[in-house]
């Protein structure tokens, strides 16, 4: 499977994502983590202060896809298995892994790196070489 390098957007998507941190964390003192924005606008937890600036970010997230095709022209689709047991299974435990780790990959590995977070490295370092170790033994052992 070959993976297209586009360093000039990837650059740029990084910028943002670390400027949209740094923005959250300014203004209103809150980390971007997607998990923990989740955690504090939903029951058991919910924090009611927390509800305006949580739904803002996350209808962010959802209407990012339509404001760049409306200006830049369609994304290029990715393709998502249709395997609905393994993306359950894949979901439950990309779950188990952000309450377990207190925070996910957006909370630790660009908010906490950034902050010279100890937990944070070894939280990112986890799930990369997890990562990595999975996307190895899918494409090279079991050839999926």
């Amino acid at each position: 499977m070959e993976t297209e390098f586009t360093p000039i957007t990837s650059l740029l998507g990084g910028a943002l994502i670390g400027l949209s941190a740094v923005m959250l964390m300014a203004t209103y003192g809150k980390i971007a983590g997607i998990s923990g924005i989740i955690f504090r606008i939903l029951p058991p937890v919910l924090r009611k202060e927390s509800i305006p600036v949580g739904m803002l970010f996350i209808l962010g997230l959802l209407l990012a896809v339509p404001f760049w095709n409306l200006f830049f022209g369609d994304i290029e689709r990715q393709a998502v298995s249709d395997n609905y047991f393994i993306l359950g299974v894949s979901g439950l435990l990309v779950g188990f892994g952000s309450s377990y780790g207190n925070g996910c990959t957006s909370g630790h590995g660009v908010c906490g790196l950034s902050r010279g977070s100890i937990r944070s490295l070894i939280a990112t370092f986890s799930f990369m070489f997890t990562g990595f170790l999975t996307v190895y033994i899918l494409r090279n052992i079991l050839g999926l």
